[in-house]
Formats: C-alpha cells, sequence, structure tokens
C-alpha cells in the first residue's frame, strides 16, 4: 500500500460521494477504497488506490462529476504515502473497505484424541451359584431270593379252654369261746416232760425165716 498514491473526494452529501466514487474508478484504473462520513455537516470523503498518474486522473474526473449533483469541499492526491498512514486510510469508519485481515493466530496446541463413547453396558446377570455336588449313587445290597415256603397243611382247631367260673371260699370256722379258768386254789404243779426213748444204734437185725430176728453173738 506504500507504493501506491492515494487520492481524496470531499463532497456534502452521500450522493454526490457516490457520484465521485463511480466516475473515479471509470476514468481511470484505481481500486475503490471506500467512504469515509465525517462527524457533522453532512460530508463524505471517497477513498481511491493506484498509481499516481491514474489517481490524478480520477480525481479530476470525480469532482467534475460531484459538482453537478452537490458541492464539492475538497479533493487531494498523496503520491506514495506513509506506511502509517495504513490505519487512517483503511479503518473500522471506512465503508465499503475490507479490513486487512487479523494476525494469524498462534496454532493451538493438539488436542488429545477424544476416545469413542463407550457403548452402553448391559445389566450383568447375577453369578450363578455353583451346582451342589451330586450324591454318590448308593447302590442298594442284593436281597436274597426268597426261598419257596411250603403249603402249610391244615392243623386241626385248637381248643380254647374255657375259665372255670371260681368256687365260693368256705365259710369262716364259728368262734367258740375259751374255756374257763379253773378256780382259784393252790397251784398245780406242772406235768415233767419225758426224755425220748433212746433207740439202739446200728441196723436192724435181719428177719429169719421163722420171723423172728436173729441175735448178732448167735451168728
Amino acid at each position: 500500500m506504500a507504493q501506491l498514491s492515494l487520492g481524496l473526494i470531499e463532497t456534502v452529501g452521500l450522493a454526490a460521494a457516490f457520484e465521485a466514487a463511480d466516475a473515479a474508478v471509470k476514468s481511470a484504473n484505481v481500486a475503490l477504497v471506500g467512504y469515509e462520513l465525517t462527524r457533522g455537516d453532512g460530508m463524505a470523503v471517497v477513498k481511491v488506490q493506484g498509481e499516481v498518474g491514474a489517481v490524478n486522473a480520477a480525481v479530476a474526473a470525480a469532482a467534475a462529476a460531484a459538482a453537478k449533483i452537490n458541492r464539492v469541499v475538497s479533493t487531494r492526491v498523496i503520491a506514495r504515502p506513509a506506511a502509517g498512514i495504513d490505519a487512517l486510510v483503511v479503518n473500522a469508519a471506512t465503508v465499503g473497505a475490507t479490513p486487512a485481515p487479523p494476525p494469524p493466530a498462534p496454532p493451538a496446541p493438539p488436542s488429545p484424541p477424544v476416545p469413542p463413547p463407550a457403548p452402553p453396558s448391559e445389566p450383568t446377570a447375577a453369578p450363578a451359584a455353583a451346582p451342589a455336588p451330586a450324591a454318590p449313587a448308593v447302590t442298594p445290597p442284593a436281597q436274597p431270593a426268597p426261598k419257596p415256603v411250603a403249603a402249610l397243611t391244615a392243623s386241626p382247631p385248637v381248643e380254647t379252654p374255657v375259665a372255670l367260673p371260681l368256687a365260693d371260699p368256705p365259710p369262716a370256722p364259728p368262734l367258740v369261746d375259751p374255756p374257763p379258768a379253773p378256780p382259784a386254789g393252790p397251784l398245780a404243779a406242772p406235768p415233767v416232760p419225758q426224755p425220748p426213748r433212746p433207740t439202739p444204734p446200728g441196723p436192724r437185725p435181719p428177719v429169719g425165716k421163722s420171723g423172728k430176728p436173729k441175735n448178732r453173738r448167735d451168728a
């Protein structure tokens, strides 16, 4: 931008500014920067850029065209403006100008890769209880074959003894009154017991044919 010349056309009214911009672009090889409204009196400034000769021809044609509509306040051509003027030529108040791109921002650090979302977990079933160990099969002992039972012979019926009725107990003996006591008198002597008769020792002598016992001494 420092190598290009700057042309300014200041008019009263926005319509005169549009007519000046159109005439400047059509009459010479210049680039329209835009227009800027001044504060008060309804004045506007048209800005063009290009080579020095092209800018001079464009500004002259723009002033002649704008004067037919309204008053032209002033015109100016600046050949190769200084680098510090660039901020005044293109600013936030310039309408129609493409603002200079801001300096590129420093690259952001690469973000860590985002893991893919985990699939929804299915409800886990409770672990099945371990099956109880099967009891060992118990084989019943072999039962001996039953022996054939011989046919029972009919036995004669057994007579059941019939209980006889009990006999009545014998009547009790009649009570006998004790004998009367002897009359009182002199006391009688009690009887003296007799000693038992002695028995000869030894076996009895045998009996003879006559029936009389034999004497041991005679034998």
